[in-house]
């Protein structure tokens, strides 16, 4: 039997936005770690999906669920079948996320809604409700990906900068009211990790040059460099850590 603080094994944690990118490499590093995946995107297939296969060839068992983050009724449907399994989740990753790029003068209000609804209101809604199962139990890990925008304003992104500066709020809020009751709450800043969502950034020479001369690292970060903190926080290693905003960011807000 191992005595690491950092098995998981025997959980059951939830991915959001688990498809692809930054939600891939947190459910493939819980997974190694021991955990069972409940894998959930707007478009995830039921079966047959990367992650799934990784997650099963790592020896753990994996559910598909697709969800439309802007859509709160199918937000709440989900949260319903969570209260409904007969094993309780150990840990929910809030990770899900989108991002509209537009000047603020002319930024669409349709635009900010979503962005807002798919960050934001439904990351609270599913918290709640499985906050509520977790708090009835005495114990349970609730992990989100905020950005370097918790911290900064960024640049056509209000939607995306307001929604994850509130993410940061939401992640202190959460832990002052639940982690006297054994319900630890933080987040995950990544830095500029080469994804789908930075891929305008990346095509950008100079916003791309920029970015990385600010980098101590000197490279841009890859998914799979938050697999660490995820499994640390989802751990038993961070029984006595909540409330913080944890950067993983090659050194930039240092810098």
């Amino acid at each position: 039997m191992s005595t690491s603080p950092f098995d998981l094994t025997g959980t059951l944690a939830v991915v959001t936005g688990a498809k692809r990118g930054i939600g891939f490499a947190m459910a493939e590093a819980l997974a190694a770690a021991g955990a069972d995946i409940i894998g959930v995107s707007a478009t995830l297939e039921a079966s047959g999906s990367a992650i799934e296969q990784r997650v099963t060839a790592l020896g753990r068992s994996f559910t598909a669920r697709a969800v439309d983050f802007a859509d709160r009724a199918a937000v709440l449907e989900f949260a319903g079948w969570l209260e409904g399994l007969e094993r309780p989740v150990d840990v929910l990753v809030n990770n899900a996320g989108t991002i509209e790029r537009a000047p603020a003068a002319v930024h669409p209000l349709d635009s900010w809604d979503r962005v807002l609804e798919v960050n934001l209101s439904s990351q609270f809604v599913l918290s709640q409700a499985v906050g509520r199962s977790m708090l009835a139990r005495g114990r349970g890990k609730i992990i989100f990906t905020v950005s370097l925008l918790s911290f900064q304003g960024g640049v056509t992104v209000p939607g995306y900068a307001a929604s994850k500066s509130a993410i940061a709020g939401l992640t202190r809020a959460l832990s002052n009211e639940w982690a006297g009751q054994g319900v630890t709450v933080n987040a995950i800043a990544p830095g500029y990790i080469a994804t789908d969502n930075t891929q305008a950034l990346q095509d950008d020479a100079d916003r791309s040059r920029s970015i990385l001369e600010r980098i101590p690292a000197g490279r841009w970060g890859r998914a799979d460099d938050l697999g660490g903190a995820t499994v640390f926080l989802a751990s038993s290693a961070a029984d006595y850590v909540s409330g913080i905003v944890l950067p993983v960011d090659g050194g930039w807000l240092g810098r």
